[in-house]
């Protein structure tokens, strides 16, 4: 097990605890490397702002995943790759590779589906835009599951979830029919996406309104058309909020991140406002909002790791207390768990 840090509190000969790999899926720095100066600040020019550190106290706590990493990273691949075909060698978008991708992690998440989701993968600038489109499509999947929605409906939901900003590479020029105007050039990006997905026969109709309305807002203050309430379909309804809290959380350079319990009470005040209440309800019993390995600190003033999660309770997880947190004492610690589901008059104060 390995706890999370963000990439600051980071210390020369500290463990890598997960792999952490490029946008077209090769190893960059292999898990169990010993960091030190030179590629701690080689992390950091990639854009990395947090790792996974090994750590021996956690040894026998497992990370429960909602999709493996094998298929995330699977997944990730065949999705930079389709897009390396459209920017380098004019060919078409893989669809048929990005069903077979949406397939799989349907497949998963429906023998998973009681697992929060803790977003785990490590972003660079090169593999940003397919970690965000990757995690949003897993979201999206778990909220229409817990909504009910068939299995042909959930396979179009994870489609579109997936693809929802492919407008932000595909050359508007390049596309074979007349396009309709986005409200501005900043918004472009909905209007592009949804005009290249409409004329393919691999994806439904439904599916490409995603790319069009997941920027929309229930009050009808969103873009490109400002529709609100039921006039936004469902699915763009349900991306809109897995798009938004992914971009909280590991927001474009330059913007301060979010934790997760942070972006969920964010995406709480919005509810009724920008988003969907049915869906906020839904995608709130889908998300950890202290995920495993978060160093937090309780009102006990305590210092512990997050080593397991409450499935019904997801304010409310395990925490591993030691009482020498200390590097140069690691062999001489105390351990106990604090169960907060239990433990109803302690809280964690902060997120370290």
């Amino acid at each position: 097990m390995m706890k999370y840090a963000m990439l600051d509190n980071v210390k020369q000969g500290d463990q890598l605890g997960k792999s952490i790999y490029t946008g077209d899926g090769r190893v960059l720095l292999e898990e169990g490397v010993v960091l030190t100066i030179g590629l701690i600040s080689r992390l950091r020019q990639m854009g990395v702002s947090a790792i996974y550190l090994r750590d021996d106290r956690l040894k026998d706590v497992e990370l429960e995943e909602v999709v493996t990493e094998t298929t995330r990273r699977e997944v990730i691949q065949t999705f930079a790759e389709s897009v390396q075909y459209i920017q380098n060698s004019k060919k078409e978008f893989d669809l048929k590779g990005i069903s077979k991708s949406t397939e799989k992690i349907i497949e998963e998440i429906l023998q998973n589906q009681n697992v929060l989701i803790s977003l785990t993968d490590i972003r660079t600038n090169d593999n940003a835009l397919f970690v965000h489109s990757t995690n949003v499509c897993i979201m999206s999947v778990l909220i229409g599951i817990k909504l009910g929605l068939s299995r042909n409906e959930i396979k179009d939901l994870g489609m579109g979830a997936l693809l929802h900003d492919i407008g932000k590479i595909i050359d508007p020029s390049k596309l074979e029919t007349k396009t309709v105007k986005a409200s501005n050039e900043t918004n472009d990006h909905t209007w592009v996406g949804f005009n290249y997905l409409r004329r393919k026969h691999e994806i439904s109709t439904v599916a490409a309104h995603v790319a069009l309305g997941h920027h929309e807002n229930v009050n009808g203050t969103g873009y490109p058309r400002k529709i609100s309430g039921e006039q936004i379909p469902l699915f763009a309804k349900i991306v809109a909020v897995a798009n938004f809290y992914d971009n909280l959380v590991s927001p474009a350079e330059g913007t301060v991140a979010l934790k997760p319990h942070e972006a969920c009470e964010r995406i709480m005040g919005l509810t009724n406002i920008y988003f969907d209440h049915e869906v906020v309800w839904e995608f709130l019993r889908t998300i950890a909002f202290y995920p495993t390995g978060r160093q937090v600190k309780l009102t006990t003033g305590e210092t512990g790791v997050i080593v397991g999660q409450n499935h019904g309770l997801p304010q409310r997880p395990i925490v591993r207390v030691f009482d020498v947190y200390n590097r140069s004492k690691f062999d001489d610690y105390d351990v106990k768990e604090i169960d907060l589901s239990k433990q109803t008059t302690i809280f964690i104060t902060k997120v370290l």
